[in-house]
């Protein structure tokens, strides 16, 4: 099961492509492959079975890149920024641990 300080982990390793209310794009760090014994491809693409308003995650492998649809009325667009820039985490932990299903 995935943890949000996995989440907030895995985040670290992406830097943004394209970003607009709902969408967000990110190239992915080779290096996060250093994190496949606490968290996998499947674990990743299954949040948005386990997190409210993230809608689907596409992971593409060829060209490292993972792309999130997301309500952003839940989840506003500062926070992916916020995460991916590694500011304001705790905020963003309590907002992951509101929205999660399962995640702990």
């Amino acid at each position: 099961m995935i943890k949000t300080e996995d989440i907030i982990n895995i985040a670290g390793y992406f830097t943004i492509i394209a970003h607009t209310p709902g969408r967000l794009r990110v190239r992915v760090n080779p290096k996060i492959k250093k994190e496949s014994e606490n968290i996998s491809i499947e674990d990743i693409e299954n949040l948005p079975k386990k997190i409210n308003g993230i809608k689907s995650i596409k992971i593409n492998k060829i060209i490292a890149s993972v792309t999130i649809t997301y309500d952003a009325n839940i989840f506003k667009p500062q926070v992916w920024e916020d995460l991916i820039n590694k500011q304001n985490l705790e905020e963003i932990t309590q907002i992951i641990n509101n929205l999660a299903k399962e995640v702990m």
